[in-house]
């Protein structure tokens, strides 16, 4: 048998065992933005995977180790799909930034608890820098985005770059997810933010519009005179 056929067997075999424990990473970070670190038990945490306490202690020993595991799941899967929603290039730029930022940040408002308080502290204890490392790689994501649009460029005179439009765009998120009420609100807010932003790009595209192809008015515009006709 070749080495091939062996791997592929053995990720066959695995996927199951891996899907259960993703089931259970999300389940458990609903039950920790609900009840924060310190008031979440793993009972509780079992009983919203529905499965036994014995069956989520086979892939988690620990209450720690179930926080760590799971946070890291949810970094990592939800920049994945930022990715994704940014590389969709037969979407509009502004369609894709609204998507990115409701993968990454929209998804949480009104998931929090009240006493879920003590979430940021324990993150950064027991998951340490890779919070931030994620962090920094969506903020570049959206600055990549905004790069390739050419939107950057309307922004040079005023001596702003990508990366400082990216900024921008995230801390309105941030603000928005604890002043929007709930996650249609956020995407509804967070449209407003960047189409004010993607401003300069539309505006410059309704021009090319009135143009029509090659600089030329659109049908029904003045036509030009001939050259060498009299008035």
């Amino acid at each position: 048998m070749s080495i091939l056929v062996i791997v592929s067997e053995t990720s066959a075999a695995d996927r199951p065992a891996d899907e259960r424990r993703r089931k259970l990473m999300d389940a458990a970070l609903t039950v920790f933005l609900r009840f924060g670190f310190r008031k979440t038990s793993m009972d509780e945490v079992a009983r919203a995977a529905n499965v036994s306490r014995q069956g989520l202690y086979l892939h988690f020993a620990t209450k720690e180790e179930l926080f760590r595991a799971s946070v890291a799941y949810f970094l990592d899967s939800s920049l994945a799909a930022v990715t994704t929603a940014l590389a969709a290039a037969e979407r509009p730029l502004e369609e894709r930034l609204v998507a990115a930022f409701d993968t990454w940040t929209g998804r949480f408002v009104g998931a929090f608890g009240a006493d879920a308080a003590d979430l940021a502290a324990v993150t950064k204890d027991l998951v340490g820098p890779l919070a931030a490392e994620r962090e920094g790689q969506f903020i570049e994501a959206v600055a990549d985005a905004l790069r390739a649009s050419g939107l950057v460029a309307a922004y040079t005179p005023a001596g702003v770059t990508g990366r400082q439009l990216a900024d921008t765009l995230y801390a309105s998120a941030r603000g928005l997810k604890h002043s929007a009420a709930t996650r249609e609100d956020f995407v509804e807010a967070m449209s407003v933010a960047v189409r004010v932003m993607c401003l300069p790009q539309r505006e410059e595209r309704e021009k090319r519009t009135k143009k029509g192809p090659a600089g030329l008015r659109p049908e029904g515009g003045r036509p030009r005179k001939a050259r060498g006709a009299t008035r």
